[in-house]
């Protein structure tokens, strides 16, 4: 029988701001179908508001529609659908926004982030296996990255979720499913940061306070921060960043330059801004490497003199998911934020309840918040 639960859905995008006033998420009874060989029913604990959510509201990232958000979050297993034996009912659970097959080439590299079948699917609007279990007034609604995890209740594949330690409260647990794993991964497994190297992030929302944090613990000898905000800029302080930059300060590069004795090691964007990617690799040093973790409009595009690559030496490149195995690392991961080396609860800014969404996303439009939780 379809179980019957409260779910934000998007049936429409882009939509106007402020969404307090245009509601682009409404919180509906939907029915989720019992889940399928392979599947598991998880009834949702935490779940972080994201700005790759925000994307899809927005319209920067187009995804079917009509579509239940939601994408880094943490539950309890509450259901095991045909052929899952290595989980059981009662289980504390994250879940990973792409499903890792196992089998494609990527997979098979240890490259998860880039599963094929399961990026194939989060475009879709599927689970893994190509179905949808979710119904609204009679209508199919996609799943978002295979999650959906703003509701109450989810049907996710079983590739897309990792078994956790129970002690870690379930709510900040939601976010090592996104913020921590593409921000830590992004400078442990993209960058490989070695101890005493120069990093800066550019950035300092959930995933670039992440990827700082994750900087520190790797033993960086200088962790500059850079951003609009100040008040992100003293929480970075906070954190442990040695050096802090106003990204409006028209010198800012210069400074950072100078104070650097010529630029960091690594540059990390996490801002999905082409701005903030400029200013990343005007502030690498000559043979350092430029990264982003940031998601930009697709339509929008950043010119790279291809003599610089050549003189200087540089390296450029992407990281999806921080470049994760999550199995692997959401529980390495954990275990650091156990032992005081990873202060993720610090990255938290409160936590709403399901009918807030919408003004929790303004705060998020607005760069107000680090990590807002819908707590269940």
């Amino acid at each position: 029988m379809p179980l019957r639960v409260r779910a934000a859905v998007l049936h429409h995008a882009p939509v106007a701001r402020p969404y307090a006033e245009t509601r682009p998420l409404t919180i509906e009874a939907i029915e989720l179908d019992p889940p399928g060989p392979d599947e598991v029913l998880v009834k949702i604990a935490g779940a972080g508001l994201c700005h790759s959510d925000l994307s899809v509201i927005n319209g920067d990232r187009i995804r079917p529609v009509p579509v239940a958000l939601g994408h880094e979050a943490s539950g309890v297993v509450e259901e095991l659908g045909p052929g899952v034996t290595d989980l059981k009912r009662g289980d504390h659970v994250v879940m990973s926004f792409v499903p890792t097959c196992g089998g494609c080439a990527p997979c098979r590299e240890g490259r998860g982030a880039l599963c094929e079948p399961g990026n194939a699917a989060n475009g879709r609007g599927t689970l893994l296996s190509g179905a949808k279990r979710i119904r609204c007034d009679g209508v199919e609604v996609s799943h978002h990255s295979g999650v959906s995890a703003f509701g109450e209740y989810a049907v996710i594949s079983r590739r897309s979720i990792v078994r956790i330690d129970p002690d870690i409260p379930l709510v900040e647990a939601a976010l090592f499913g996104c913020a921590v794993m593409t921000g830590v991964g992004a400078v442990v497994n993209t960058c490989r940061v070695q101890m005493g190297q120069s990093v800066a992030v550019v950035g300092l929302g959930g995933v670039g306070l992440s990827a700082l944090i994750g900087a520190v613990a790797s033993g960086a000898g200088r962790v500059v921060a850079v951003d609009l905000s100040q008040d992100k800029l003293r929480i970075a302080r906070e954190l442990g960043a040695t050096d802090a930059f106003l990204a409006s300060d028209p010198d800012a590069v210069a400074a950072i330059r100078d104070a650097t004795d010529g630029g960091v090691d690594y540059a990390l964007e996490m801002a999905g801004s082409v701005k903030a990617f400029d200013t990343a690799y005007r502030i690498t040093r000559r043979g350092g490497t430029t990264a982003t973790a940031g998601l930009a409009n697709p339509n929008h595009s950043f010119t790279l003199p291809p003599v610089g690559l050549v003189g200087e030496e540089r390296v450029v490149r992407g990281s999806y998911m921080g470049s994760c195995v999550p199995a692997r690392d959401i529980p390495r991961y954990i275990a650091m934020y156990r032992q005081g080396r990873l202060p993720v609860d610090k990255l938290m800014t409160g936590t709403l309840t399901l009918d807030q969404i919408n003004e929790g996303f303004d705060r998020l439009d607005r760069g107000e918040a680090i990590r807002q939780v819908i707590a269940m």
